[in-house]
């Protein structure tokens, strides 16, 4: 669902993870675990329905100032899990594909460069803006929580 807009998308994600799982089960040697191999094969298969529709940002040039996320006491402690997953799925789909890249799956911007087909610069502005959404989503849904 991280990945997905929605819960159709999510099960097609998923769909064409498990064909891919079933289809090279063979070549899993039991190096390392078969839950990390799935999950990568799970990411894997989002990223193909993403490259395919290229809804990545182009960017010239990624200024940190521009793109300043000021830290502060976040109501993310007060939200479940899916309210947080569907305030990720609001975001557009490169946004959404470069911020769980980078939060959920730890990868640097160099990986998610190279995995996309966008430059570094791309990849840091996307997340920068990426959060700056997500931060103004979160300190409204704050407000309207405070205002009751």
């Amino acid at each position: 669902m991280w990945y997905a807009r929605n819960k159709e998308e999510a099960e097609e994600i998923l769909q064409d993870g498990f064909m891919r799982v079933f289809t090279y089960i063979a070549k899993f040697k039991g190096h390392g675990s078969l839950e990390g191999w799935i999950r990568k094969i799970m990411v894997n298969a989002a990223l193909v329905k993403y490259k395919k529709k290229s809804y990545l940002r182009p960017v010239v040039e990624y200024n940190p100032e521009e793109h300043e996320v000021k830290e502060t006491v976040s109501p993310i402690e007060i939200l479940e899990a899916k309210e947080l997953v569907k305030l990720v799925q609001t975001l557009t789909p490169g946004y959404r594909m470069v911020f769980n890249l980078y939060v959920l799956e730890g990868m640097k911007h160099r990986e998610i460069a190279e995995l996309l087909g966008i430059s570094e610069g791309t990849s840091k502005s996307n997340l920068a803006d990426a959060r700056i959404i997500l931060k103004r989503e979160l300190e409204s849904m704050n407000r309207k929580v405070a205002s009751f």
